[in-house]
């Protein structure tokens, strides 16, 4: 990250804070695997810089990215749901993993950007949070493990350590395969949706799924409710609400790929208009889906057909 000279307003940092906080925003969503503690995380780290010193300030970037990744920790670490022992993320202060073996260009041994953001999503949950902010900021914002090294607060080789050893994990996950069972189950949801399929629509969602909108996600499902669009709200849970919050419905939606992360769409015009993302359970039945509509939202987000 380039030096920067040091802060001179709030109305400098405030303005800095918009232009960096798509940036933000991706380091959370792809630490946490949430759209919602993406955006939880971006305002703590707002709320905390107006709660500092910003003369001290002299280099916004890096001191709002080390605030996002411990927020992030943070967050991890506060989820009832997380089982894996803490600890796990300590790694001897000695010795070392290299990236590659020497001579050879560190780039040939990192996942295509696709695959890595997959293996992620399927794994986010047994990497502990250290290591997924390591692996995250190295390989997909390609910040040095010196960088990393003060916001994990480890030494540089600790670091590398820890991007190692998640790598390594990613590295086991058969993406292919994954990405291909996730394409089919999105295909046959959407296809149940819109032929009405209410039993196929069960047996392809898991029976405790969740599904969250925003705002501007429940306003359009809304206003096209009498044209087929789902029956939105801010949250649904179960899988018989869900159904039927979809059956019959989602004909403008398609199948496509966030950042090589299988998810859909409602596409109208050619204009992407709301995407879902999509998480599966063990059994690849769909566990949580995200509708987002908002522009800050879809700007962040890279889709493709």
């Amino acid at each position: 990250m380039t030096p920067q000279p040091s802060v001179r307003s709030f109305d400098d940092v405030a303005a800095q804070f918009v232009v960096h906080r798509p940036k933000l925003y991706a380091i959370a969503y792809r630490t946490l695997g949430s759209a919602w503690s993406a955006d939880d995380a971006v305002q703590e780290v707002w709320l905390r810089l107006q709660r500092t010193d910003v003369a001290a300030v002299r280099n916004l970037e890096a001191w709002l990215t080390t605030v996002v990744s411990r927020v992030c920790i943070d967050l991890i670490r506060q989820r009832a749901t997380w089982r894996e022992d803490l600890a796990g993320d300590d790694v001897p202060e000695t010795g070392s993993v290299d990236d590659a073996p020497a001579g050879r260009d560190p780039a040939a041994t990192a996942m295509r950007s696709e695959d890595l953001a997959l293996a992620i999503q399927v794994l986010l949950d047994t990497l502990g949070p250290l290591e997924r902010l390591a692996l995250v900021l190295h390989d997909v914002f390609a910040l040095s493990y010196d960088e990393i090294a003060p916001i994990v607060e480890r030494t540089p080789s600790t670091a590398r350590q820890l991007a190692s050893r998640a790598r390594a994990r990613l590295r086991a996950v058969d993406v292919d395969t994954v990405r291909e069972r996730q394409q089919e189950a999105i295909d046959a949801f959407l296809a149940a949706a819109r032929n009405g399929d209410f039993g196929g629509l069960l047996q392809l969602l898991d029976p405790e799924i969740e599904l969250r909108s925003d705002e501007t996600a429940v306003a359009l499902a809304s206003a096209g409710a009498d044209y087929g669009a789902p029956l939105l709200d801010h949250r649904v849970r179960g899988v018989d609400a869900v159904a039927r919050v979809f059956a019959g419905r989602a004909e403008l939606t398609r199948l496509v790929y966030i950042d090589g992360v299988p998810a859909a769409a409602y596409i109208a015009d050619g204009v992407v208009r709301a995407v879902y993302l999509i998480r599966f359970d063990n059994n690849n039945k769909i566990a949580r889906m995200d509708v987002l509509a908002d522009g800050e939202h879809l700007a962040n987000l890279a889709v493709a057909g």
